[in-house]
């Protein structure tokens, strides 16, 4: 693995702890209602908060799965094995929530997937 992708892989893994952090511990800051366009008071209600919560622990792990698939465990494969579900997963919320997300939270696993096609 290139020391470019490891680059772009730990910073798409900083980019997941970024988002775990607003889910879980800024859960209804201004920067979430910001991040996500939603109303502050939205990010209020509890069933709202503990999902958010819930899908926060879920970014914060793929970020470590990450992070060991460059670092502690090596390997070009699982790294991008992780680019591609991330891709998949922005995809998704491209389709059925706002159309940026494909750029926002796949843009760069996508400059990274194609870097550890390349290099």
């Amino acid at each position: 693995m290139s020391i470019i992708s490891k680059v772009l892989a730990t910073l798409v893994a900083l980019e997941f702890f970024y988002i775990m952090y607003l889910e879980t511990f800024a859960t209804s800051s201004a920067s979430t209602s910001r991040v996500f366009k939603m109303d502050l008071s939205e990010l209020s209600r509890d069933s709202v908060s503990t999902l958010f919560k819930n899908q926060g622990v879920y970014n914060g792990l793929i970020a470590i799965l990450i992070l060991f698939s460059v670092f502690v465990f090596p390997s070009k494969t699982y790294t991008m094995l992780y680019m591609g579900y991330i891709i998949l997963v922005a995809a998704f919320g491209s389709l059925t929530s706002s159309k940026d997300i494909i750029l926002k939270q796949g843009g760069l696993a996508i400059i990274t997937l194609i870097t550890l096609l390349v290099l």
